[in-house]
């Protein structure tokens, strides 16, 4: 099943989140997006519909096992193209967006070349 890049934003910032916090909430998506409640609302119904989160009754969230696979393929796809960029003399903020647009459209299999390379320019 294709997942819309919006969709896979939020399943990283909702792993993101549970990081920092033990508990996330939609109102903590709200203040990291900085998107308005009622788009974080219908977001997380979206997401909850498809079986990426869970939500319980006090409106804690988590992420379901799909949910949280997808989440981390996107977030260590963002840290090494984010990381791979500055090391190539991007300055920061331009490879954290760049990463964060290109961790959507990139292939798996080209993906995981970028990670052999850049694996193998640390032991040099």
């Amino acid at each position: 099943m294709k997942i819309h890049e919006s969709a896979e934003n939020y399943l990283e910032t909702i792993l993101m989140i549970s990081e920092r916090k033990p508990q996330v909430r939609s109102i903590d998506i709200v203040n990291e997006l900085e998107f308005s409640k009622p788009s974080v609302s219908v977001a997380m119904k979206n997401l909850r519909q498809n079986g990426y989160i869970l939500m319980d009754k006090d409106g804690y969230i988590t992420l379901t096992d799909s949910g949280r696979k997808i989440a981390e393929t996107m977030y260590e796809r963002h840290k090494l193209l984010s990381k791979w960029l500055m090391k190539l003399g991007v300055d920061e903020q331009t490879a954290v967006d760049d990463a964060c647009r290109m961790e959507h459209v990139i292939s798996a299999e080209s993906f995981e070349a970028i990670k052999r390379h850049a694996e193998a320019d640390q032991t040099r």
